[in-house]
């Protein structure tokens, strides 16, 4: 056989072997059995080989080409195929050492940011083991200030008048836009993120609204905003997700709708609680039951997490807060009343989105004293009328954000990678 022949029979075995030692690595992976698990190991090794043994045919085989100069014009398609395969190899050994090498990063996000979504989790699963995950997750973990919200440190209307600004954050704040005493809108943008922030001034105007069908099915934010005829929204707590088949018209935990328990689920979230305003219009966040909130003047809440800041003190973080990257919403409220709403986007290859750590920072840099996040992912908008909204979306985002005269400006992506978001069953408004 002709060295020509010899060298492409030789790389063609190589390329049947990838397809056969992979599949073994995961099973070895995912075994804790005596026998099975070495093949993890096993055929981690032989990939490498396989890898070094296609190097060196193809070195040898260029090598004799070289010996042949007068035949180098017609191995152009052969050089090229070698290439090919040669790229394939180092696609496939490169992405097993970003998930198994020794630079733990990419296991630091793509694990908790699967782990902490419903119906994505396969995505950590098929990759890692029930210990590694276990790992990364304690080496990634946000523990919450063990505190209820002290009302009498919230100072409504404090810096009304002031010009003196303690930053550039705080100046952006209280520098109303002379054609709007409602709210400021402020764009944010950071690494691996951008969206808005919106100022309240009034907080007395924020109220939590629910959709029409609550504990059937779920609402868009805009047809929620549209029936409060709302000055605008952003989504409020989570929902309960049995087998990921929800319409997102059951909330999870406690919604008070204008000093009335009008849903109470005891069994909730383990992170977060109540996040709620009381009649004097101060943001509370705490661990209580619905009683226990009527009792502290609880006007209108929803619940969820992670608290993010708790009386001015920030929740410990350690790595990335242990929530991954992915699109967020917040609530949060400085000392001076003024109301947060934020909400970034995410799930693009160049944009995944914030932590919780990125997610403190900015309410800690805008003064909230009280902070918490909301549900994410598809469910994070916010949302204006229709005349607002033009001035920040595209004419043909108009007409895939819009829906009865509200419009969502920022860029929700659901889990099938569409630019939509979903049926859910609170938010918060503005009216």
């Amino acid at each position: 056989m002709e060295t020509r022949k010899k060298y492409f029979l030789m790389m063609i075995i190589s390329i049947i072997i990838l397809p056969i030692l992979i599949p073994l690595f995961m099973i070895g992976l995912h075994s804790n059995e005596l026998i099975i698990k070495p093949i993890h190991y096993l055929s981690f090794l032989l990939l490498f080989l396989t890898l070094v043994f296609f190097i060196t045919i193809t070195i040898l085989y260029l090598k004799k080409k070289e010996e042949k100069k007068e035949k180098q014009k017609k191995s152009m398609k052969q050089i090229i195929l070698i290439i090919l395969i040669f790229l394939e190899w180092i696609g496939s050994t490169s992405f097993l050492i970003l998930l198994y090498g020794p630079i733990p990063n990419f296991r630091n996000w793509l694990i908790p940011t699967a782990m902490t979504t419903m119906n994505h989790q396969y995505f950590a699963k098929w990759f890692y083991s029930k210990e590694e995950i276990d790992k990364v997750l304690e080496q990634n973990q946000l523990i919450e200030i063990d505190e209820t919200t002290d009302l009498n440190l919230i100072k409504i209307g404090e810096n009304e008048n002031t010009t003196i600004y303690e930053s550039e954050y705080d100046k952006e704040i209280l520098t109303k836009d002379s054609d709007n005493e409602t709210y400021k809108i402020i764009r944010v943008e950071g690494k691996g993120y951008k969206g808005y922030l919106v100022a309240i001034y009034d907080p007395s105007k924020v109220k939590v609204a629910t959709t029409k069908y609550l504990n059937v099915k779920g609402q868009y934010v805009t047809d929620m905003a549209a029936d409060n005829q709302a000055i605008l929204a952003i989504n409020g707590g989570g929902f309960d997700d049995p087998e990921f088949s929800s319409n997102g018209g059951t909330p999870g935990g406690i919604v008070i709708q204008n000093g009335k328990v009008v849903y109470n689920q005891t069994s909730g979230k383990s992170t977060g609680g109540l996040i709620g305003f009381t009649k004097d219009n101060k943001l509370i966040l705490g661990k209580m039951t619905a009683q226990e909130a009527i009792k502290k003047g609880v006007r209108d809440a929803v619940s969820f997490g992670p608290f993010l800041i708790v009386n001015g003190k920030k929740s410990f973080m350690k790595g990335n807060g242990g929530w991954g990257s992915a699109p967020r919403s917040a609530i949060g409220q400085r000392k001076d009343g003024i109301v947060l709403f934020l909400v970034v986007d995410g799930r693009q290859l160049t944009m995944p989105g914030a932590d919780m750590v990125d997610l403190t920072e900015i309410m800690a840099n805008y003064g909230a004293y009280n902070a918490a996040n909301l549900d994410g992912g598809t469910s994070s908008v916010i949302v204006f009328p229709e005349h607002v909204a033009q001035k920040y979306l595209k004419e043909a985002e108009m007409k895939t954000h819009c829906r009865n005269k509200y419009c969502y400006i920022n860029d929700p992506i659901d889990g099938g990678g569409d630019h939509a978001t979903r049926w859910i069953p609170t938010s918060f408004i503005v009216k």
